[in-house]
């Protein structure tokens, strides 16, 4: 499990990295085709969603960080992560969330995201 770990932790924190955001074929990578997300803003978006608007995100320049990172198989091939993530960007205030994502082994041999929420916290 400690490798799983490691391995969803690293997937996850790809996700942080200005390259990825900005890249639909990146996102793509690490998405699943029925991928949903319920984003701290309280709406939900689907794979489309984020490949168009992801890319195009003025706050993918703000730093961000990931703590407190937990990983749970919840079944052979399904694992839940949970973990706080922290925003910093250029003149706005810093954002903190509570995560969490469900990650799908997949039929390639790739884990790829199918669920994702981030509920702000203080």
């Amino acid at each position: 499990m400690d490798d799983l770990k490691a391995h969803l932790k690293d997937l996850e924190e790809r996700l942080f990295d200005p390259a990825v955001r900005g890249s639909r074929q990146a996102l793509a990578e690490l998405l699943s085709t029925d991928f949903r997300e319920i984003g701290s803003s309280g709406l939900l978006f689907d794979l489309e969603d984020i490949l168009t608007r992801l890319p195009t995100d003025p706050e993918n320049i703000a730093s961000r960080t990931l703590e407190d990172f937990d990983a749970r198989l919840l079944s052979d091939g399904i694992a839940l992560v949970t973990y706080r993530a922290t925003r910093d960007s250029p003149d706005k205030p810093t954002v903190r969330t509570l995560r969490s994502s469900i990650w799908r082994l997949e039929t390639d041999g790739k884990w790829r995201m199918i669920f994702h929420q981030g509920t702000l916290t203080r």
